[in-house]
């Protein structure tokens, strides 16, 4: 962990919320769009030892948080319903044997559609896992093949029925739009479709071709500009029509029904971070620091280190221009806007230093500002959220 600069900018009285994340690193077959750190298993699924692994791993994470409570869990990766019932909830008890957890703490776990998982469902509602996320990414077959998906639409919709029948009524159904031959019938078709099997929550993002992805090498055919932008208007609009409340660029809830981890990360939430090339923030009212850090990637040399307290790959401090321009990236992400006490309470910052350029891009219709200090991006900024985010990057003078 890095020594904090004699002089910190920090002042924190009160820290920030904390949740968990824990990566479950491997897939059944890599898609070709996928940038995240997942891995195709080749071999047996060493679900014992990678427990044993990330319950290592947070025993020395442990120090860091002291007597803090955790507010909710993630389990992401990867896919991490390739995991048995046996082992997830003997990652839970182990979990809840380590950290102070608030009374009944979302417990949020990835899930793919295919039928070996399906069966798996009753098991992680038995182990305490109490919301679900299922990657569909569309119901249209031609499309799922296109994204290399193992899985057809009827997967999908059995999946989901198999959810509700196992006892989730928390779930999430993820969408994507903007796919290789895709057109606005097609992705409206989609969302009329998963609105039709009622989940709490629709994540719906556009496709994007990321660096060190198949797809990124051998580009695929994507619809145009226009098409895609009405494919996202049109999709914002049928899901308000239906209840659910766009909270976040990507996420789409009906009441109280937001994902609590990943509004988190958008309010500039602490969180820790277990697994293979996970990632953390964390801040210290001790050393007045705002730190994060990250695992290594490959999932052997993580499960060789792990016993050892040997899990970090690198690690950062955060500076008072690191942490203002963090903060807008994520809190920008909220279309209800954030007040602007927040920023203070998750940075312990003062506000002043944002005051004029928050002043100027308002005057540019770029950021609303109301009577009582919330602040958010307006339609024509959240148009440009890259760009207008950009106006926050650190000073590289200074």
């Amino acid at each position: 962990m890095f020594t904090p600069p004699r002089q910190s900018p920090f002042n924190f009285t009160a820290l920030p919320p904390l949740t968990l994340y824990v990566h479950l690193p491997w897939c059944v077959r890599k898609c070709p769009y996928c940038d995240f750190n997942s891995h195709a298993l080749r071999e047996t699924l060493p679900e014992r030892r990678y427990v044993d692994a990330l319950l290592s791993n947070l025993d020395w994470e442990l120090p860091r948080i002291g007597e803090r409570r955790v507010q909710a869990i993630f389990i992401g990766g990867g896919t991490p319903s390739l995991f048995s019932g046996e082992a997830i909830a003997r990652l839970l008890a182990g979990i809840g044997t380590r950290l102070a957890l608030q009374p009944d703490p979302e417990i949020t776990l990835e899930a793919n559609p295919s039928t070996v998982e399906q069966r798996k469902f009753s098991h992680f509602r038995a182990a305490g896992v109490n919301r679900l996320s299922i990657g569909a990414q569309s119901f249209n077959d031609d499309c799922l093949r296109r994204l290399g998906r193992i899985h057809g639409a009827r997967e999908v919709i059995r999946a989901v029925e198999a959810a509700h029948a196992a006892g989730f009524d928390n779930l999430n159904i993820d969408l994507m739009f903007g796919l290789p031959g895709q057109d606005i019938d097609g992705c409206l078709q989609d969302l009329r479709t998963a609105v039709a099997l009622a989940p709490a929550h629709i994540s719906f993002y556009q496709l994007t071709i990321e660096p060190h992805t198949l797809f990124h090498s051998q580009p695929p055919i994507l619809p145009d500009e226009d098409s895609i932008c009405e494919m996202q208007t049109l999709g914002q609009r049928l899901l308000a029509d239906h209840g659910y409340n766009q909270y976040e660029v990507s996420a789409y809830a009906r009441a109280r029904q937001h994902c609590m981890h990943n509004l988190n990360y958008w309010q500039f939430g602490d969180y820790l971070g277990i697994g293979a090339g996970a990632h953390g923030k964390l801040s210290c009212a001790v050393t007045q620091s705002i730190w994060r850090y990250w695992n290594h990637r490959q999932p052997r040399q993580y499960m060789e280190r792990a016993q050892r307290g040997q899990t970090l790959a690198g690690e950062r401090m955060l500076n008072a221009d690191d942490a203002r321009f963090e903060f807008m990236l994520n809190a920008l992400r909220l279309t209800q806007g954030f007040e602007l006490r927040l920023f203070t309470e998750r940075t312990s910052l003062s506000a002043q230093a944002l005051t004029p350029k928050l002043a100027a891009l308002v005057g540019r219709g770029l950021l609303w500002r109301s009577q009582d200090e919330c602040i958010g991006a307006t339609a024509l900024g959240r148009r440009f959220l890259n760009d207008l985010i950009e106006h926050f990057l650190p000073d590289p003078n200074r």
